[in-house]
């Protein structure tokens, strides 16, 4: 239960993390901040099911950015394991 709360600890804190850099990467020319974004919203997806509902309405429309969104998922997934 402990080690759960940690890894929880630790995966919305990259998110965070990860969305503040997207955010500052938007007005810096150095970073690229839509690729951080990505990666913040999809760490934070993983415990979050009102951003993975909107994540799958917007990416949808989309079938390739879809695929690569459901790849990412699945990839994380196997990292951190199952929420």
């Amino acid at each position: 239960m402990i080690k759960r709360n940690i890894k929880r600890v630790i995966v919305v804190t990259l998110g965070v993390a990860f969305l503040l850099l997207g955010l500052a990467g938007l007005v810096l020319p150095i970073l690229q901040g839509w690729l951080f974004l990505i990666i913040g919203l999809l760490l934070l997806s993983a415990y979050s099911p009102t951003l993975r509902a909107w994540i799958e309405k917007h990416t949808v429309k989309y079938p390739k950015v879809h695929y690569w969104v459901g790849r990412a998922d699945n990839w994380i997934e196997r990292i951190i394991g199952k929420p």
